[in-house]
């Protein structure tokens, strides 16, 4: 049997997608994906997107290993909390999904789920860039998104298929790794790391941009 014992009752609250958009930035013109927009209904999975969903800039996002971007719908009390002023929604960090019962610390780089007909393979919790930012108009979200350890997941699509809001996220492969999401991403948090860990990170099945991410905390300064 799978072991899904933490997640057997994960769900999808939401799919999102958008195409990349011209948005106005101190008066230059800033391509992004960033504003998802809720989409109701089955939603073809392909190996690098969603039907309607594409990146701006593939250098940084997007890709086999970034087909899909899901977040919790448990941290947007905490963001809410943090910003009080500003109205923040489902889809409000760019992701396709909004999840319930799917958090870092209980899913690990590797791990594979059904979701819908889909099967997908987590890679790596997100870094992110100055886009969302741009998304909130407040540029400390970047350090504040980093030190929160709620990054959100990335999935590659080991299977096309459909999904839609409602449907049970399944985790039917647990890698035998145990490298969380959180661990990955608490890793930029840290301020001395373990090499025999980081090396047995590296040895994981961690997106290889990320990987490269990793390799270079060691050598900073």
């Amino acid at each position: 049997m799978p072991d899904s014992a933490k997640t057997s009752t994960a769900k999808i609250l939401q799919v999102a997608v958008s195409l990349p958009k011209t948005v106005l930035v101190s008066g230059r013109e800033v391509s992004t994906g960033i504003f998802k927009e809720k989409i109701d209904g089955k939603v073809p999975l392909r190996t690098l997107n969603l039907d309607g969903d594409k990146q701006a800039d593939l250098t940084v996002h997007g890709g086999v290993d970034k087909a899909v971007y899901a977040y919790s719908s448990e941290h947007y009390p905490y963001w809410r909390a943090e910003y009080p002023t500003k109205e923040i929604e489902y889809a409000g960090f760019g992701e396709n999904l909004t999840t319930e019962n799917l958090l870092e610390t209980d899913v690990c780089i590797g791990d594979e789920f059904q979701a819908g007909t889909a099967i997908i393979r987590v890679t790596q919790p997100r870094l992110p860039c100055y886009k969302l930012g741009i998304r909130f108009g407040r540029p400390d979200i970047i350090k504040r998104f980093m030190k929160s350890g709620r990054s959100g997941i990335y999935f590659s699509v080991l299977k096309e298929g459909v999904l839609e809001a409602g449907d049970q996220l399944i985790r039917i492969r647990k890698d035998p790794d145990n490298i969380s999401v959180s661990e990955v991403a608490n890793l930029f948090n840290q301020q001395t790391l373990d090499p025999v860990r980081i090396e047995k990170i590296l040895q994981s099945g961690l997106a290889d941009q990320m990987k490269m991410f990793v390799s270079g905390l060691l050598y900073r300064g």
